[in-house]
């Protein structure tokens, strides 16, 4: 239980902020802890920031929260960002800083492709509008002719409103979303019930669908098996070409910070699958299959492509992913796809 690990490790601090630095010190991946104590809630952002901690105020109260979208019904407005390794103590009407925040920075820029809620602030930063400006980068590499744009509900939804306002094609919903009962669909550990939440959550617009041709916007392709059955839905429904366009890079490298993922080995991934397809084994150098100007690179999404059966295929580029993000290419984690890390 990751919870009694660290709770295990504050205890052979000294006090709580030297086993705080104990936890910073000892755990690789991210870990942001809030430990409330007598004297008020301490808050701690992880050291390399890759998770965020925000700071609300309203007369006569502070709160901290992962998610800005938090504060708005409750009257809170935005009051501090959290740095990297910085902790402070929380009062009902003022905090202190009981560590200064470290000069590096990776947050994880997941927060805005994918997991993020769209009226979020990270940084500074809005996620929906980051989103938007993804779609519209990926549009710029693209000269397709279609009728329709759409996103894969919800996180695709803004990606594909960027690209339709790009390009001038219409955005439609050929799938509206039936949520109550059903978690994140990748959430859940075994893949038969991934499947079956995504499938059960998603009911397609045969209206909208039947004979037409689709550019749809996705977050990302874990494994893939989800896109499988969201593309035979289509086909089922009478679509005519589907051209998918995905809001990062390919997933090359699995993240060993927040696994947010969820997958049990790297061989889930979509990519490592294209990979061994392509080259009998996975125990290769991953960095040409990471650059988008290689033959490599190509070659797997290709392979990736006649896997889920799309019409076209296309990634984000990462240099265009951080730029829509807005900050220093240092300062987000980017490991998923590059493999870079300060460790």
């Amino acid at each position: 239980n990751p919870t009694e690990l660290v709770a295990m490790l504050i205890a052979e601090g000294t006090d709580f902020l030297d086993g705080i630095e104990n936890v910073f010190e000892k755990v690789k991946g991210s870990c942001s802890m809030m430990i409330l104590t007598e004297q008020g809630l301490i808050i701690a952002r992880d050291k390399l920031g890759r998770t965020p901690i925000i700071i609300g105020k309203k007369e006569g109260a502070y709160a901290a929260a992962f998610e800005t979208c938090a504060f708005s019904n409750l009257g809170y407005e935005i009051d501090y960002y959290v740095g990297p390794g910085e902790v402070l103590l929380l009062k009902a009407d003022w905090f202190e800083q009981l560590r200064k925040p470290n000069e590096k920075m990776q947050i994880c820029a997941f927060l805005w492709v994918y997991y993020g809620y769209p009226p979020s602030f990270y940084e500074g930063i809005n996620v929906d509008e980051c989103r938007y400006r993804c779609g519209a980068a990926l549009a710029k590499h693209d000269t397709l002719k279609a009728d329709f744009v759409a996103g894969i509900p919800d996180s695709g939804v803004g990606h594909a409103m960027g690209y339709s306002n790009k390009t001038g094609i219409p955005f439609k919903r050929p799938y509206s979303k039936y949520t109550p009962t059903w978690p994140r669909s990748f959430m859940p550990q075994s893949q038969h019930m991934r499947d079956l939440v995504a499938k059960m959550k998603l009911l397609p617009n045969k209206s909208v669908i039947k004979d037409q041709s689709g550019i749809f916007l996705d977050d990302s392709i874990v494994r893939g098996t989800q896109m499988k059955d969201k593309v035979k839905d289509l086909h089922e429904a009478g679509i005519k070409e589907i051209h998918m366009r995905v809001a990062c890079p390919p997933l090359t490298y699995p993240c060993e910070y927040l696994n947010f993922s969820r997958s049990r080995s790297s061989l889930d991934l979509a990519t490592y699958k294209a990979i061994k397809e392509l080259e009998g084994h996975i125990d290769v150098d991953m960095a040409p299959y990471s650059d988008h100007t290689t033959e490599k690179y190509k070659a797997m999404v290709e392979s990736i492509r006649k896997s889920l059966g799309l019409t076209t295929l296309r990634f984000q580029q990462l240099d265009d992913l951080v730029e829509a993000i807005g900050l220093p290419k240092e300062r987000i984690c980017t490991h998923c796809w590059d493999g870079s890390s300060y460790f």
